[in-house]
């Protein structure tokens, strides 16, 4: 940068004498010719490094020029360094300390002197125009963290805000959902009496006037049973879906064996007519609900021979994998977290399968892929079964290929009982 000088002289030689002695110091001269015009010039220009100013001039003198700059607030910062010819006595010496000057030169003037005290100030001018203009950067700079800071904390009342709006959404669907299960609790309950005089009445009507019907009212009366018997299957099921919830209490270290053979046993009937072999390996003890495996179990062995192929006995394999022996299994002990481990148990069938494009889709409620009236179903098996494995923070999975048969996978994790169960299989293996 360029600093300034003002220079006051009421002598145009004097003031190109001045000029002249510092023109090497890359400086910009401003004259005026009376303390008059010094102080016009100061009107609009007060970013001066230094005024130079005679002592003795006519009307104004130094002195009292040097008193009136003084007396606004924004040329205070200016320094005045007063150049006379005479040798004042320390009282006027004093005077022009009081009315504001940092020095004096003598004439005739000493060159070297000048550039020297000039170039003090100069460089001082300077620092002081590089303190502000570091000064202006820290203000722009706090302002800036300023507004980030109040950005920040906006944005983290709005978060408080939305997490409390989310907090009171959770609230409101969990007592929604409640009284939704509630509704479809008793809904599903006090249909099932309108559907037991439906059955009962058309087992007398049949019984009754069986004689006397012709074959359409036979088959009338039949028709009226079977939506009556999916009727209740339906209601059955919806039953089960708004049961799930309130089922859960607390997870059972159970024997999954045990579970199996009585969802064995239930379905003996079903499993004679289909003429279906059922091949059971040795399951594991798990941490679970048994209250919602025995419908998941049930749910898988059901869907197996529902779809089995025409004039092919149903071949159902039930078996379970465990992870490696040896494998760390995380405990809430132990503090770790890595992921849990799983135990996959597998229902594999024989039957009509379907395209693993859709094997997603099977899970969603109501969905049927088959649409055979032979077949029957509600939609709701697989979602139940699903939403099972989920309340278990597990996952079901499907492999199917057409007329290849299906493979249902279920994922249930292994908490930290299962390794003393490992361990008595292995102990057992080896005696």
């Amino acid at each position: 940068m360029q600093p300034k000088i003002l220079l006051v002289d009421d002598r145009e030689d004097n003031l190109l004498t001045i000029e002249t002695i510092l023109e090497t110091g890359g400086y910009h001269f401003v004259k005026a010719t009376s303390g008059r015009e010094a102080l016009k010039i100061l009107l609009t220009e007060y970013d001066f490094a230094l005024i130079l100013m005679d002592v003795k001039m006519p009307n104004l003198d130094g002195f009292e020029t040097a008193s009136l700059i003084y007396s606004r607030e924004k040329l205070k910062h200016i320094p005045i360094i007063f150049i006379t010819a005479h040798h004042y006595g320390e009282e006027n010496i004093f005077k022009g300390y009081k009315a504001g000057a940092v020095d004096y030169i003598y004439k005739p003037i000493n060159s070297d002197l000048l550039k020297a005290k000039v170039s003090v100030f100069a460089d001082l001018y300077r620092k002081n125009h590089q303190l502000l203009v570091q000064e202006q950067k820290l203000i722009a700079i706090n302002k800036s963290l300023e507004e980030e800071i109040k950005e920040r904390k906006l944005s983290e009342e709005k978060v408080k805000t939305l997490n409390v709006e989310l907090l009171r959404t959770i609230d409101g669907l969990e007592a929604a959902n409640k009284e939704l299960d509630r509704f479809a609790f008793l809904a599903s309950h006090d249909l099932q009496e309108p559907l037991r005089r439906i059955f009962t009445f058309s087992d007398l009507l049949f019984s009754k006037y069986s004689k006397v019907l012709k074959g359409d009212g036979k088959l009338y009366i039949q028709k009226i049973q079977n939506a009556a018997e999916r009727s209740q299957m339906l209601i059955k099921d919806i039953l089960n879906i708004s049961m799930l919830s309130s089922n859960k209490n607390k997870l059972v270290y159970s024997d999954l064996n045990t579970i199996l053979t009585e969802v064995l046993s239930d379905m003996e009937e079903n499993i004679k007519q289909k003429k279906a072999e059922i091949i059971a390996e040795k399951l594991p003890s798990l941490n679970v609900y048994p209250v919602l495996i025995r419908p998941l179990l049930y749910n898988l062995i059901s869907n197996a021979l529902k779809y089995s192929k025409d004039n092919v006995a149903p071949l159902i394999r039930i078996h379970a994998e465990l992870p490696p022996n040896g494998t760390e299994i995380p405990s809430a002990n132990n503090g770790s977290s890595r992921l849990p481990k799983y135990c996959r148990i597998f229902i594999e069938d024989n039957g009509i399968g379907f395209d693993q494009r859709y094997a997603e889709q099977i899970f969603g409620m109501f969905t049927r892929l088959h649409n055979n009236k032979t077949i029957e179903g509600t939609g709701i098996g697989l979602a139940l079964c699903k939403k099972i494995v989920e309340n278990h923070n597990g996952f079901i999975s499907a492999k199917s290929k057409v007329n290849e048969g299906t493979t249902f996978i279920v994922s249930l994790p292994i908490t930290a009982a299962e390794p003393v169960e490992i361990a008595k299989r292995e102990s057992e293996k080896m005696a």
